[in-house]
C-alpha cells in the first residue's frame, strides 16, 4: 500500500466520478499506474461505518465486473462454496485476511468500529454477493489470499491494454475527503 497524493485523489475522483471518500491508502496499482483499489478507512469522515476495505475505483475493471455479475457468476460460486469444503476454508481464510486487514487500519488511525467488527465485505464469509470486492482483495492483498477473487481476475484478462482509464488532463481538482 502506498500513500495517496495529490495526483492519485484526482485521477480516483476521475475513475469514480465523484470526491473519494475517506481513503486511509492506495490498495493496489494499475499496471497503467493509476489507482485501481484503495484502502478506506472502517469509519468514513462523517462518521459511518464502512466495511469495504477494499475499493475497486478502475471503472474499466468495474465495467466488466459487472457483466461478470450480471452473467450468474456469484450464485455459481456460492453454489460452489456450499459443496466445496476446502474452496469454503479457503474463502474463510480470505475473509479473516480482510478483518485483519482492516483491524490493521482501525489500529493505525487509534479507533475501533464495533458496528462492523467480524464484517467483512462481498458476502464473506458463507457466499458471494460482490465480484468487486473480491477482486479488490486479491490486487490489494495478492493473489493467493482470495480464491474467488483470483477467480474474477483471471476473467477479466488485461483490463488496463488500452491505456489509462482516466489521464491527468481528465482529473478535476478533488480535496481530500471519502472513498
Amino acid at each position: 500500500m502506498s500513500p495517496i497524493d495529490a495526483a492519485d485523489e484526482r485521477a480516483i475522483h476521475a475513475q469514480l466520478g465523484r470526491a473519494p471518500r475517506s481513503i486511509h491508502a492506495v490498495g493496489h496499482r494499475c499496471p497503467c499506474g493509476n489507482p485501481d483499489v484503495v484502502t478506506t478507512e472502517p469509519r468514513l469522515d462523517n462518521g459511518t461505518p464502512f466495511p469495504t476495505t477494499f475499493y475497486l475505483t478502475c471503472p474499466r475493471a468495474s465495467s466488466l465486473i459487472g457483466t461478470l455479475e450480471a452473467s450468474g457468476l456469484m450464485k455459481e460460486m456460492s453454489d460452489r462454496l456450499a459443496e466445496d469444503t476446502e474452496l469454503a476454508a479457503a474463502y474463510r481464510a480470505a475473509h479473516e485476511a480482510y478483518l485483519a486487514a482492516r483491524g490493521e487500519i482501525e489500529r493505525q488511525a487509534g479507533h475501533d468500529v464495533p458496528e462492523i467488527a467480524g464484517i467483512s465485505a462481498g458476502g464473506m464469509p458463507d457466499r458471494v454477493k460482490c465480484l468487486h470486492v473480491l477482486a479488490g482483495q486479491s490486487l490489494a492483498q495478492g493473489r493467493g489470499v482470495n480464491p474467488l477473487g483470483d477467480e474474477v481476475l483471471d476473467q477479466l484478462g488485461d483490463w488496463w491494454a488500452k491505456g489509462p482509464c482516466v489521464t491527468p488532463e481528465s482529473t478535476p481538482e478533488s480535496t481530500p475527503g471519502d472513498a
